[in-house]
């Protein structure tokens, strides 16, 4: 289970948390503009946009899980078992392999409306990494600065939503997900006023009733509610500091801890990493599970004309700040 959301506020952040009961030793890596893409069925890419990301570098490709270009274009993808559906090739289009989509889109696409030139030629294709790293089924959170995108592989093909609130969770798809907050639209940050039965006076007796009946559980469907309320009605200065605290907190408030959702023989689901980058500015901030110490990697501190790879391996051990 994973969320990823946009946020604004002064500069543009996109980030999200990756749920899993394990970790594939990713690190955060940047892909300067020289570094040779090369695709399954597409042409190879010699000459693109640098980019900067959570990967797990495989045979020296790397296999991006999220990732913003030097433009503010990003990309992340979330778990859709289920549902995902990956075709056949198909002459006439795109031939792209899911793990490929990130680097393929964002290589070439500066904002979103280049990403959706391209999208209406794709065909996301059934065709793994290697035997050893089979295909995940995935549906894709597409945003630059001036909004966001929900990309998904359906059987019926591949359906591009609009996505006024910034946020993905998991299944069920996105539609119903937006749908579904229909729900909740009695939701409110402010006090509640009294309407339960005239003539009884009832008061509230704490701040924060305004949000009763905000669901608290894990799902997926819970937590696009959660996230969505609580980034649409999230407010912080406008300072790097503030803004970027800020999204760690919108995050936390969907984040899952070890124990509350079991996977299986003593494995649970946990939040391994949250991530937060700056669209703007390229810099890619994260905390992991054992480590709420913010860690940064600035994309631009990087020689971005280079060939070769740049990763740096997670802080993942806590670090505590002694005052005595």
């Amino acid at each position: 289970m994973c969320t990823a959301i946009t946020y604004s506020c002064g500069d543009h952040y996109f980030g999200r948390n990756l749920d899993l009961d394990h970790s594939y030793n990713e690190t955060v890596t940047v892909t300067p503009r020289k570094f040779p893409f090369a695709f399954r069925r597409a042409a190879a890419m010699y000459q693109h946009y640098a980019m900067v990301g959570m990967a797990f570098v495989a045979g020296g490709y790397p296999l991006y899980y999220d990732a913003t270009n030097e433009k503010g274009l990003s990309m992340a993808g979330l778990n859709f078992p289920g549902n995902a559906d990956y075709k056949a090739e198909q002459d006439g289009c795109d031939n792209i392999a899911p793990f490929e989509f990130i680097p393929w889109l964002l290589g070439q696409c500066a904002d979103l409306r280049e990403a959706r030139q391209l999208l209406a030629r794709i065909q996301l294709i059934n065709l793994p990494f290697s035997a050893q790293l089979p295909l995940a089924p995935l549906h894709w959170l597409i945003a630059d600065q001036s909004g966001s995108i929900v990309v998904e592989p359906l059987p019926e093909g591949l359906k591009i939503y609009e996505n006024p609130v910034g946020v993905l969770t998991n299944n069920p798809p996105f539609d119903y997900q937006l749908f579904h907050l229909n729900n909740y639209m009695q939701l409110s940050r402010e006090q509640p006023r009294n309407s339960f039965a005239q003539g009884l006076e009832l008061q509230p007796y704490c701040l924060g009733m305004g949000a009763m009946g905000l669901p608290g559980d894990l799902s997926s469907a819970s937590r696009f509610v959660r996230a969505a309320f609580t980034k649409l009605n999230s407010v912080s200065g406008t300072s790097e500091s503030e803004s970027v605290s800020q999204f760690f907190h919108i995050l936390g408030s969907v984040a899952q801890q070890r124990g509350c959702a079991r996977a299986g023989d003593g494995r649970y689901e946990i939040t391994v990493y949250s991530s937060c980058c700056n669209m703007d500015k390229g810099v890619y901030y994260y905390t992991t599970y054992e480590n709420s110490q913010i860690s940064a990697v600035d994309m631009r501190k990087e020689n971005l004309d280079g060939e070769a790879l740049v990763s740096y391996p997670l802080v993942t051990g806590q670090r505590f700040h002694f005052q005595n």
